[in-house]
């Protein structure tokens, strides 16, 4: 069965950090490219970053660059988003999809994750 699951999601203080794992069953990750998006309340999906399957070329949205970095661990099948300096706005449900190609849109990616809640808080 072809399955995503995201984790470490979890409420943290402004500034603080988290890293987020996608982690795949029924096939191969290394072989697929892997986006991660978010979606705030009240606000449309969001691009967050991109990882491509040929190069593994990382690309990040405007809003989390410097911030945040895409890296795989084909070892365990998974792929990660590592988050620092996180701030409010960062709030939303992180998901992480996967495709055959690399794209910053979100209609190429095949199969999706169910979510993970990053709540940023003090």
């Amino acid at each position: 069965q072809v399955q995503l699951v995201e984790s470490g999601g979890d409420l943290v203080s402004p500034g603080g950090s988290l890293t987020l794992s996608c982690t795949a069953s029924g096939f191969t990750l290394q072989y697929y490219a892997v986006g991660w998006f978010r979606r705030a309340p009240g606000k449309e999906r969001e691009g967050v970053s991109y990882i491509s399957n040929r190069d593994n070329g990382k690309y990040y949205g405007d809003s989390v660059k410097e911030r945040f970095t895409i890296f795989r661990d084909n070892a365990k099948n998974r792929v990660y988003l590592q988050m620092n300096s996180l701030k409010p706005e960062d709030t939303a449900v992180y998901y992480c999809a996967s495709g055959t190609v690399v794209a910053r849109s979100h209609r190429p990616y095949e199969f999706w994750g169910q979510g993970t809640q990053v709540t940023v808080s003090s």
